[in-house]
């Protein structure tokens, strides 16, 4: 995508979701490897059920599992998609994530460039053959 300059983004310019079905959000997620984030991130992308998923270096993570304190390197996943579209991203990642209990959290968009967004709800839609 072309970048845009700050100064030629017009402050009518940010959106706010107004059909809940294609209100726009992200998914988080965390893989213990990168192999594991790229699998989940092609199939999502593959299957038309996410339009971009940002596969961000290694991190620490730091949590309680079964009582006690637990410290482990994992690779955090986003994923833009529809709130339409959030039952079968989950249902894809828990299918294809090794963790037991992973974490898969949904977080609203509520300001975004429309041209993103529309490109977002587009972007999941199958194009047809």
């Amino acid at each position: 995508m072309k970048k845009a300059k700050l100064n030629e983004i017009s402050p009518h310019a940010i959106h706010s979701s107004q059909d809940n079905n294609d209100e726009v959000i992200m998914v988080l997620t965390n893989l213990p490897d990168r192999d594991s984030a790229e699998h989940i991130a092609q199939t999502l992308i593959a299957e038309h059920l996410a339009a971009c998923v940002n596969i961000l270096a290694e991190c620490s993570s730091v949590y309680r599992w079964q009582g006690k304190i637990e410290t482990a390197n994992e690779v955090p996943v986003f994923i833009k998609t529809t709130r339409a579209m959030y039952p079968r991203v989950a249902a894809t990642i828990l299918a294809h994530h090794p963790y037991e209990l992973p974490e898969v959290i949904a977080v609203t968009i509520g300001l975004g460039l429309p041209a993103y967004l529309e490109w977002v709800q587009q972007a999941i839609k199958p194009t047809s053959a």
